[in-house]
């Protein structure tokens, strides 16, 4: 009887359903720590680190940076704080990049350019987002048509050309034209330090 009833258990574990692991809080621990790891991948000091200490020699870790690259789709990017972390996944999916950033130096012009894209990065968007001025178009006169007829001028002296304003830079809007302002200087005029008295 003992044989009937082993055959019985082994039929029920060969029916019944695989036990599946489900996370218990539904994977927000595991969410939160992939986008810190993705967003850590912004900072070219961390990815020289993860170069250093040969990371980016095992083939599994390879395949994990291959499989965060789902961060890069709509529904994951708009939780994103360093949108550079992205361009640094992108980049490390090539291994040229992976062993260049083993070099010290190679992680010094990373972090150089990545520092002189966000110093300028308002004056180059502002280049594209900010209209531009449309050039003044001038109808030219058609060719046939007359020209108006010059008035008779009754001086003989010639007359002055006559020269146009002078075009202010931009840092001269706000002073008005004109003698420079006074300097108030405080130690002009009466000396207002406290004298000791002689006596």
């Amino acid at each position: 009887m003992a044989s009937g009833q082993e055959t019985d258990d082994s039929s029920n574990n060969q029916n019944s359903p695989k036990k599946v692991y489900k996370d218990p809080d539904d994977g927000r621990q595991r969410f939160l720590l992939e986008l810190e790891f993705v967003q850590c991948l912004a900072n070219p000091t961390y990815i020289h680190y993860l170069a250093q200490n040969r990371y980016f020699e095992d083939e599994a870790f390879i395949g994990y940076l291959k499989y965060l690259q789902y961060w890069q789709r709509p529904e994951y990017i708009k939780y994103i704080m360093y949108p550079h972390c992205l361009y640094f996944l992108e980049l490390l999916q090539n291994a040229s990049f992976r062993n260049a950033m083993a070099h010290p130096a190679n992680k010094e012009l990373t972090h150089r350019q990545q520092f002189y894209y966000w110093k300028n990065y308002r004056n180059n968007r502002l280049k594209h987002i900010l209209p531009r001025p449309l050039p003044e178009t001038t109808a030219a006169p058609p060719s046939n048509a007359l020209l108006p007829p010059i008035p008779p001028t009754t001086s003989t002296i010639a007359s002055a050309p006559v020269s146009a304003p002078p075009v202010l830079s931009p840092m001269q809007y706000g002073v008005p034209s004109g003698p420079p302002l006074a300097k108030n200087d405080p130690r002009s005029g009466l000396d207002r330090r406290k004298r000791k008295k002689d006596g």
